[in-house]
């Protein structure tokens, strides 16, 4: 295990360094029991790191170690930065929270409800109403995904070549593949983890008129120094991109996209919700600007209230996820927590039985990375590895938010 330079020992900003250690170790046993082949963990306060810990192995074919500046596939942590970019929008009048979808994406002009039937015989009404910016953000749309497998819809997805990890063509067209398929449930009804921040991508591409990779550098990955993350590693990258491995019951975690010949080195359609490459220093920085109100180093992406209303609980009602979600994970993981513009929040720690902070922000990715932002104790983490599904052991995600809250002392 490998302890790398922090910025700040962590006394001095009201940490116990030997309790923060567990955190430390904990993340090194994944790799040393077998469950994992390599991690990497920060965390920070104040936006100054306190811990920075790797273990194992990025590329454990070719024994390449995990590094300071190895690249991880953040899948789904691209969603939080791809919400950003929408805010962004919304900030120049660009866009409305309340704007139909259909005013920038015409082919989304008359959404279709599942109410019956099967995959093969689907029975659908109209939407009661447009899909809006605000749905999308909030995963409240009615789109689903073709990872999950819990509504005939998911299957309609699969079998229109929706897959998660599918790599072809382009975003224009997969998003006017996906607006004629239909809904899980009538928009603003309910929470459904989606592809919606994909559309939401689409939406940025069209309204800047530009490819969603150029609109995301220019907006906030250039602006926070973000320099390492993008949708597609170049040759001179290569040597850093970790592989990446699956879940594999009885044995060691089986070898799904190998570093140096991934095919994160094809170009592809640009996923808004799980196309990034990037590393813990890039995303730590993200987290930064996050907790500071929207700003890093003089460079500002959003505006302190904009940042606040994202974090805010928007599901309908001011509900809980387990109230008005649908399932993900296991049973009760989101007891206590809302979904905001594009984080997990928490609203109720004691609901939830979780050692959190109520408005914190979150959300991982499907190779099984994590962060969290936490305002109130002013505290970020950025925890990285390559495991699908994120299932597999996704209680380490309020673990890990326990391990380094145990730590504080002020």
């Amino acid at each position: 295990m490998g302890i790398l330079p922090v910025d700040v020992h962590p006394s001095e900003v009201g940490l116990d360094a030997d309790r923060l250690q567990r955190l430390a170790d904990f993340a090194g046993a994944f790799v040393e029991d077998g469950h994992m082949v390599g991690t990497d963990v920060l965390v920070a306060r104040h936006g100054r790191v306190v811990l920075r810990s790797t273990a194992g192995l990025a590329d454990r074919e070719n024994a390449v170690a995990v590094a300071d500046d190895t690249l991880w596939r953040i899948f789904s942590m691209t969603k939080p930065i791809t919400s950003v970019a929408v805010m962004q929008l919304v900030e120049e009048g660009r866009l409305r929270l309340r704007d139909p979808v259909a005013g920038v994406l015409p082919e989304f002009a008359a959404p279709q409800v599942f109410v019956g039937g099967t995959a093969d015989s689907p029975e659908v009404v109209p939407a009661d109403r447009p899909i809006t910016i605000a749905d999308l953000l909030s995963h409240t749309s009615g789109l689903s995904y073709s990872i999950l497998d819990q509504h005939p819809v998911d299957e309609i997805y699969r079998r229109a070549g929706l897959a998660a990890m599918e790599r072809g063509g382009t975003l224009a067209d997969t998003i006017s593949r996906l607006a004629v398929l239909p809904l899980r449930h009538h928009p603003a009804t309910r929470w459904s983890y989606s592809m919606a921040t994909d559309v939401l991508g689409r939406v940025v591409e069209v309204l800047d008129d530009r490819p969603f990779a150029d609109c995301l550098a220019d907006r906030i990955l250039e602006p926070l120094g973000m320099d390492d993350t993008s949708f597609l590693v170049p040759d001179e990258r290569v040597g850093r991109l970790s592989s990446c491995y699956g879940f594999a019951p009885g044995s060691e975690p089986a070898l799904l996209d190998a570093g140096p010949t991934s095919a994160y080195r094809e170009p592809s359609w640009q996923s808004g919700g799980g196309g990034l490459v990037s590393t813990t220093g890039d995303y730590h920085r993200f987290c930064s600007a996050l907790l500071r109100g929207g700003e890093l180093d003089g460079a500002r992406i959003l505006g302190p209230r904009t940042v606040r209303s994202m974090m805010s609980n928007h599901l309908p009602g001011g509900a809980h996820l387990d109230q008005v979600g649908d399932p993900l994970y296991t049973p009760g993981f989101f007891a206590g927590c809302g979904f905001g513009l594009g984080f997990a929040t928490v609203e109720d720690p004691a609901v939830g039985r979780i050692l959190a902070s109520r408005g914190e922000a979150s959300w991982g990715g499907m190779a099984s990375t994590a962060f969290w932002v936490d305002p109130t104790e002013g505290i970020h983490a950025v925890f990285m590895t390559q495991l699908v599904p994120s299932g597999t052991h996704v209680s380490l995600r309020w673990d890990l938010r326990t391990l380094v809250n145990q730590a504080i002392l002020d």
